[in-house]
């Protein structure tokens, strides 16, 4: 699944038990990225939830609001598709302190 705001393009990829989601800017060779990884269920196999674990976004196309975008995406498809997200990563606890509209898919 791809998405686009103001000509950024974030794709999510899958990479093996978790994924990561990759922000492209046109016109840029670098890119920025949303690691994630699944919480593992006490039942065995993993439960609906995603663990933030790094926001990473180069210098060269920083100051731009990417890591935000990402942010919002991983929000969006949490609650399209029913996960929950555990902000292990800081850039990620900060987002969801300061939008508190974000609890229902916080874990």
């Amino acid at each position: 699944m791809t998405g686009t705001n103001d000509g950024v393009t974030i794709t999510h990829l899958e990479d093996g038990a978790g994924g990561k989601y990759v922000a492209e800017v046109p016109g840029e060779k670098a890119a920025g990225t949303l690691e994630w990884e699944p919480r593992p269920s006490k039942l065995g196999g993993s439960d609906k939830v995603r663990v933030a674990t790094h926001t990473i976004v180069p210098p060269q196309i920083g100051g731009r609001g990417i890591a935000g975008l990402l942010v919002k995406r991983l929000i969006a498809d949490a609650r399209e598709q029913g996960f929950k997200v555990v902000p292990q990563c800081s850039y990620v606890a900060a987002k969801f302190d300061k939008n508190p509209e974000w609890a229902d898919v916080l874990a």
